[in-house]
Parts: structure tokens; sequence; C-alpha cells
């Protein structure tokens, strides 16, 4: 067992960027990390070529992906599908989501991504 006690807390980004990632689990086939975006920031992600569930721990924004939107703070959960793009919109004050990839996060991309 492991416990991953500091999963979905909010990390303020370093200057220059409006996002922080912090990866706290990898193992073969699931990755967790925490992804924290501050309010009014851009969130430029690229797609992944893993699947991915969000878990909203706080905060509050819009999430975009395959030409829908919706409405997320804390308690949402959202999948995502690989390779689908998708990013945050309207962050109106800091959010963080837990972030599950199955498999581990950049698994399948092969090197170099």
């Amino acid at each position: 067992m492991q416990v991953l006690s500091e999963a979905g807390a909010f990390t303020a980004p370093g200057s220059g960027s409006g996002v922080h990632w912090t990866e706290h689990l990898r193992v073969s086939d699931l990755s967790v990390g925490t992804y924290s975006i501050a309010a009014g920031a851009d969130d430029d992600q690229e797609p992944h070529t893993e699947d991915e569930i969000y878990v909203v721990t706080a905060g509050r924004g819009t999430l975009a992906a395959g030409g829908q939107a919706a409405p997320v703070g804390p308690g949402s959960v959202i999948y995502v599908p690989a390779r689908e793009p998708h990013h945050f919109t309207g962050v109106t004050s800091d959010l963080a989501a837990i972030v599950l990839f199955a498999p581990g996060e950049y698994s399948r991309a092969g090197p170099g991504r």
C-alpha cells in the first residue's frame, strides 16, 4: 500500500507558467498526479496517448474536449479518451485535479514522446 497524501492539493505554478504538474505514482499500468491551474491561466496541454480521468478537488472552470464543454468544480469526475484534444478554460479560482492515466502517462508514446 502507498498513501498519496499530497494528491489533489493545489500547487502554485512557478513564474512564467500558469500550470503545475506533479506525478505522485507510476506503475506499469497506471500513473497518478495532480494538475494545478492558477485562476485566469491558460491550459496549453497537448493530447495524451493514454486514457485519463480527472477528479477535480478545488477551483472552478470549464473542461473543453471532443467538441463539448462542461463546467467543473470540486467533485467533478471527467473521462477523456486517449488522443482527444482537451483543455481547461475560464478557470475562475485556482483549480486542482487528480489525474489518473491508464496505462501510465506517455507509456504508449514511444521514444521521444
